[in-house]
């Protein structure tokens, strides 16, 4: 099994508010977004329905008390906390600890 690592990806300020942006991290693409409350998430970029390579370009906001993504193919909507489904279906989307340095830089464990 291999051991968790921490990954610095990117700073702060290049992430766009409710964009998703997607990073290439030890060969898994991992997606990141940052909510209008300055929190980051990290998750997969791949749709755990389809299979596609597409979750950064889902439509980030907010499911009741839940920070979500919505899948661009399918709709299904993922909690980004803890990468439950929140329309009923039985998918998980991963999702990884994220870190922000003093110096602005998101890090992502790996």
């Amino acid at each position: 099994m291999a051991t968790a690592t921490w990954h610095r990806v990117c700073s702060l300020s290049d992430l766009e508010q409710d964009w998703a942006e997607a990073a290439l991290i030890d060969g898994q693409q991992i997606a990141l977004v940052r909510t209008v409350r300055d929190e980051v998430f990290a998750f997969a970029h791949e749709d755990p329905n389809s299979g596609a390579l597409v979750m950064a370009r889902g439509i980030v906001g907010r499911t009741g008390e839940h920070d979500s993504i919505t899948s661009p193919l399918y709709k299904e909507t993922y909690d980004l906390r803890t990468g439950e489904c929140l329309t009923g279906q039985d998918f998980t989307l991963p999702v990884y600890p994220i870190q922000i340095a003093d110096d602005g830089a998101v890090n992502i464990q790996v």
